[in-house]
């Protein structure tokens, strides 16, 4: 019999708390069971391991300081692994010491962070659904101020450079060559004795909210379908989901059923309890829990994303990582330390030779639906 720390045949009444976004100053992010994940898919040493997740837990607090201090001249941030330090793109040195001051490196670059969204929301407008299957995406860059397509090797096409071409009309788009494969859901066929099925797909189960929890839009056959938990009970239904455009769900349980606010660390690190959902930086370090290859590490690559799963699929407002996920695994928890960042959308690769997975942003669902984190 396996026990899942996520949803649990138990029946409990429970006070619904106030959302908590954020930590006490004094309370790291950083989780010391994650180190022997962190140190066996990024090559660390347990030092390394325990340097890195404190770096980057002072750098994730920094974030919002920083955006204050650089104020309408905010162009984003990202974290230099290599140094460290959070850096925050600015427009005009004017803000430069100001924004040092709160203990961020500064980088001019040419556009806003308002400006780069408009621009990625033109790029979207631009592209409608006629993607060509070569492109795997698109994402702005707050580094170089354009929106870049991620065009994969090998497969540069007259259709291809026509469609850039279009794009271009948004302003400053620059072309990428990546993996040649191309993103696919994460989505399986039902296995038994995993965390929740609906019809004949196996997913995993993203974080706990008050009322059940939330996983992958792709994942739903549609509102009011029933899901099936780990031991073929009755779960619950689906009371949300979108999909294309967004990937995410969420899932209103029976009674019989409670939530826990933790992630199912699957035996290889303790099961990782749930404090809030800070958001992490490019550059930063994020773990991912799935029912079919369990506990994977890696960095934040990318954000606001537009990835390409065919067919007219598109999914906005991505996050890129390269950690990698298999079928079954999509739903499945994005967590640094102990915030919660998303839920699998989908991806390229495997957890054998490697590949790229793309998480839909936790807040953003938590938003859409009025639903409350459930933190420990």
């Amino acid at each position: 019999m396996k026990v899942f720390a996520v949803a649990v045949l138990v029946a409990s009444a429970v006070a619904v708390p106030t959302q908590a976004m954020a930590a006490s100053p004094d309370q790291p992010l950083a989780v010391p069971q994650q180190q022997a994940a962190m140190q066996a898919d990024l090559g660390l040493t347990a030092q390394q391991a325990k340097d890195r997740l404190k770096a980057e837990s002072a750098a994730t607090k920094l974030v919002p300081i920083a955006q204050r201090a650089a104020g309408a001249a905010f162009g984003g941030t990202w974290y230099d692994a290599a140094r460290q330090r959070l850096v925050v793109g600015v427009t005009s040195s004017a803000v430069a010491d100001a924004v040092r001051a709160t203990g961020a490196d500064v980088a001019v670059v040419p556009a806003t962070a308002k400006q780069l969204d408009q621009r990625k929301a033109a790029v979207d407008k631009l592209a409608g659904k006629a993607v060509p299957a070569a492109v795997s995406g698109w994402a702005a860059d707050p580094r170089t101020g354009s929106v870049v397509v991620n065009v994969q090797a090998g497969k540069r096409s007259q259709a291809v450079n026509a469609f850039v071409a279009k794009l271009a009309k948004a302003g400053a788009v620059t072309v990428q060559e990546v993996a040649a494969q191309a993103p696919r859901t994460f989505a399986a066929g039902t296995v038994g004795g995993d965390p929740y099925y609906t019809g004949n797909v196996r997913c995993s189960i993203g974080f706990s909210v008050y009322g059940g929890f939330v996983s992958a839009g792709h994942c739903s056959p549609g509102v009011g379908a029933r899901t099936w938990g780990w031991d073929g009970s009755n779960q619950g239904f689906f009371r949300g989901a979108s999909f294309p455009g967004n990937d995410y769900s969420w899932v209103q349980i029976d009674s019989g059923w409670w939530t826990v606010p933790a992630v199912l660390g699957w035996g290889q690190v303790s099961d990782a309890l749930v404090r809030g959902s800070w958001e992490a930086p490019i550059g930063t370090s994020v773990c991912r829990s799935g029912s079919t290859t369990h506990w994977h590490c890696g960095t934040v690559t990318g954000k606001n994303e537009t990835v390409n799963y065919g067919n007219g699929q598109l999914f906005y407002g991505a996050t890129k990582t390269n950690v990698c996920a298999e079928g079954g695994d999509s739903g499945g928890s994005f967590i640094t330390g102990d915030q919660a960042q998303g839920v699998t959308s989908g991806g390229w690769g495997n957890c054998s030779s490697g590949g790229e997975t793309w998480f839909q942003p936790v807040n953003e669902i938590l938003s859409t639906y009025g639903l409350t984190l459930h933190t420990a």
